[in-house]
C-alpha cells in the first residue's frame, strides 16, 4: 500500500497522519516531511505521528522512525506515536526501540536544532505543555 501523509498544524504541535506501508520505497517521504516541519517551526513542542493507518514497516521504515526520534530529541520536541497498531508495537518491542521512541524527553533536554543552533527547552512540569 502506497504511503500517504496528511499534516495538520495545531498551535505548537504538528500531527502527521500516516496511511500505508512505511518501507524502503516510502521511508524518505516521512523523514523529509518531519524534517521540513522541524525546520519550519522552531517553536514546535510536540510532533504526533498518527499511526492508525500504518501498514507494514520494514527495516528502512524502522530506520526512518529512529532517525525521526533522534531529530525530535535534538530539537527538543516530544515525539508521540499515537494509535499504534499492534504489529508496530510488536516490531518496536522485538527490536528494543519501543521505549526509545515513546519515552518522554528528560527535563531540560538540550540539543542542536536541525539548523545547527543549540537549543534548551524545558519539558518537565515547569516547562511548556
Amino acid at each position: 500500500m502506497r504511503l500517504h501523509l496528511t499534516t495538520v498544524d495545531v498551535q505548537d504541535s504538528v500531527r502527521i497522519e500516516v496511511h500505508g506501508d512505511l518501507d524502503y520505497d516510502s521511508a524518505d517521504l516521512l523523514l523529509e516531511e518531519v524534517t521540513a516541519q522541524l525546520s519550519a517551526r522552531p517553536a514546535l513542542t510536540d510532533l504526533h505521528l498518527h499511526c492508525a493507518g500504518l501498514g507494514a514497516v520494514d527495516s528502512m521504515g524502522l530506520s526512518a522512525l529512529l532517525m525521526i526520534g533522534r531529530r525530535t530529541t535534538v530539537a527538543g520536541v516530544r515525539l508521540h506515536l499515537d494509535d499504534r497498531p499492534a504489529r508496530l508495537d510488536r516490531l518496536l518491542k522485538l527490536t528494543g526501540t519501543l521505549d526509545y521512541l515513546t519515552a518522554p524527553l528528560p527535563t531540560g533536554a538540550a540539543g542542536t536544532s536541525v539548523t545547527g543552533e543549540t537549543t534548551v527547552r524545558p519539558t518537565g512540569p515547569d516547562g511548556p505543555t
